[in-house]
């Protein structure tokens, strides 16, 4: 299979809801060589609507870190904020279509209505209580007292595709997840709505993501058919995660793995790419810098099991 194409467009797409790690920096860094490998263009989105938990000033240090290592891109940064009234149109156009409707469910209620079953990533499987419950978002409004969440109408079929790094993938949304969320009740859209509405107004060919995004992917593909954007649906490819030693993905209790903590201890980009090198599986290096890690990466070298971080891969 053959990934070049000058009609090729990826995205690297930091939440700033806080700092770049270790972790995050490895999933960046393999996309970033892939497309430049492959004559890929290269967006940098923003991804900015998640409110309250976005950090101040966390979308520029993105920026910096990714500069540190070298990383770079063909446009952008584009945030998603200023972007708000082509989510809004898409959840519209949804509505409009009786394939999403308003939820005042809380979210205790959906823990309590769905009791045993749960999804993988422990939420719990929406029982379809507001499905078909009220007339309109206006009605869902008057009668609840409360604004409204919107809900996805969940088709019960199975979604298939082939992931480039995963392989062939089945899911079935409706039995693993129910009917999801799409905007909430503040009327912020969610990351899966918002994310298909960008990645098809940007053409996105190919999105590069960590496996803990791999149940999303199902969720995405269906929203893109129900909006007529069958030819848009990207090829998807879902990298083994790097962890703890509890298993669970890199974050906080694990250390402080933040490149801004690197940078400002005066570790190298070269350090950090040594340490990169091998969770890319080129082998043990020191250092290395970003030209000769871009010569020697090859897609069928990365580990296809997830990486455990150790205390002796702290770089300080």
């Amino acid at each position: 299979m053959t990934l070049a194409s000058h009609m090729h467009i990826t995205r690297l797409a930091p939440s700033p809801t806080g700092a770049l790690h270790l972790g995050n920096a490895r999933t960046f860094l393999i996309n970033w060589m892939l497309a430049r490998q492959n004559g890929w263009k290269i967006i940098l989105r923003i991804e900015d609507i998640d409110g309250p938990r976005i950090k101040a000033g966390a979308d520029q240090q993105a920026i910096d870190d990714l500069k540190w290592l070298g990383i770079d891109w063909d446009e952008g940064p584009i945030y998603q904020l200023p972007r708000m009234e082509k989510y809004r149109a898409a959840i519209e156009q949804l509505v409009e279509m009786k394939r999403a409707y308003p939820c005042v469910c809380s979210r205790k209620e959906v823990e309590l209505a769905a009791s045993a079953p749960h999804a993988e990533d422990g939420a719990a499987i929406y029982p379809g209580t507001c499905r078909g419950k009220f007339a309109s978002v206006d009605d869902a409004r008057r009668a609840s007292g409360k604004e409204p969440a919107i809900r996805f109408q969940v088709t019960d079929e199975p979604v298939d595709w082939t992931d480039l790094f995963a392989g062939p993938v089945v899911s079935n949304p409706a039995r693993e997840l129910g009917d999801f969320v799409i905007a909430k009740a503040d009327g912020t859209p969610a990351y899966q709505l918002a994310v298909v509405v960008d990645d098809a107004a940007m053409g996105i060919t190919h999105v590069v993501r960590g496996d803990d995004l791999l149940d999303s992917t199902p969720r995405q593909i269906l929203l893109y058919r129900t909006l007529g954007l069958d030819e848009e649906i990207p090829q998807y490819m879902h990298l083994p995660l790097i962890v703890g030693d509890d298993g669970r993905r890199l974050a906080k209790r694990h250390g402080d793995t933040r490149l801004s903590t690197y940078r400002e201890n005066g570790v190298s980009p070269a350090r950090v790419l040594g340490l990169m090198a091998k969770w890319c599986g080129l082998g043990e290096y020191d250092e290395i810098d970003l030209s000769t890690m871009l010569q020697k990466f090859d897609l069928e070298k990365v580990p296809r099991e997830r990486i455990v971080f150790k205390p002796t891969d702290d770089l300080r």
